[in-house]
């Protein structure tokens, strides 16, 4: 894997963290703490923090209140990504997609497949563009978003990783909208 290049400055990305889930509180949100102990130990800044319960419209509300915010480079949600009917995440978030990022779901999974062999197809792990916004749906264990953070977010979101990232071509992200302008 290449490493970081040293001769290009560390960007701090801006993260918002909203964890799906009908039984955890802020208090007891282990994968919340894993995804906010990593993008701060990364040097990235935790923009907005909260957790919802598993309801479309209002994981909806949230995430697009965050595209909306200049403030928010990208979005990390974990949680409700199975196949129980309390598990809708990706139905609430997928529609938002401008663009979806496939290669993220086969990256994460071949991860979590070395890990977990194959109870990995039991995750709709996603990920996607809108608004000049990233956004990341993962699953709800705290192992989950240990193998998203360290096996593919870490090195996009850290401007000197090489031989590309997501931060180098944040600034292109909104070209669609600009063009008639």
């Amino acid at each position: 894997m290449p490493n970081p290049d040293a001769s290009r400055p560390f960007i701090p990305v801006r993260i918002a963290v909203l964890t799906v889930s009908d039984s955890r509180s802020l208090a007891d949100d282990t994968s919340g703490d894993t995804l906010t102990a990593r993008i701060e130990e990364a040097g990235h800044v935790l923009a907005a923090r909260t957790i919802v319960s598993d309801e479309v419209q209002d994981i909806r509300a949230i995430v697009k209140r965050w595209i909306a915010d200049p403030e928010v480079d990208a979005v990390i949600t974990t949680g409700g990504t199975g196949f129980t009917g309390r598990d809708v995440t990706p139905e609430a978030v997928e529609p938002l997609f401008e663009k979806r990022m496939d290669g993220f779901s086969e990256v994460f999974h071949r991860i979590s497949y070395d890990k977990i062999g194959t109870s990995t197809i039991q995750s709709r792990a996603t990920a996607g563009v809108a608004g000049a916004t990233y956004i990341f749906v993962l699953p709800g264990s705290p192992g989950a978003c240990r193998d998203a953070w360290d096996g593919i977010l870490k090195a996009q979101l850290d401007y000197r990783h090489r031989p590309c990232n997501f931060v180098e071509i944040m600034p292109r992200l909104d070209e669609h909208l600009r063009r008639g302008a």
